[in-house]
């Protein structure tokens, strides 16, 4: 199997964005790639657009977030994503330190994780 990103989508609770930065930048990417985590890049999502037709003309939609943290991560294989799972999310630090304070920033019923395979001209592989 080929490499692939994790494409991690999460809403941040009010308020919070500038926390959650700081705590993603300074505590939880570290201590991911410390156990083998490879991070390829965080943004927030300022906005999103959506195209639509409007009788014959077709026209676009832009919408504020601002609240949306999205991230992503490579793996070499699903095997290799069980296992660093498992070094990173069943960890005592993870549970005793990291997930409660994940809890207070982000709406964990919101998260989406997409699994990407990239294509011949993606820059990322």
């Amino acid at each position: 199997m080929k490499p692939f990103f994790e494409l991690r989508i999460y809403e941040v609770y009010p308020n919070k964005m500038p926390d959650w930065v700081e705590f993603m930048n300074k505590e939880i990417i570290p201590f991911q790639e410390e156990r083998g985590m490879e991070i390829n890049g965080t943004f927030i999502m300022d906005s999103s657009d959506q195209f639509f037709k409007e009788g014959s003309e077709r026209k676009m939609h832009s919408e504020a977030k601002g609240s949306t943290y999205v991230w992503m991560r490579r793996f070499l294989s699903q095997d290799h994503k069980r296992k660093l799972y498992k070094a990173v999310y069943e960890s005592n630090e993870w549970v005793e330190y990291y997930r409660p304070k994940v809890r207070e920033m982000i709406n964990l019923n919101s998260v989406i994780v997409h699994n990407l395979s990239a294509t011949e001209m993606s820059l990322l592989k």
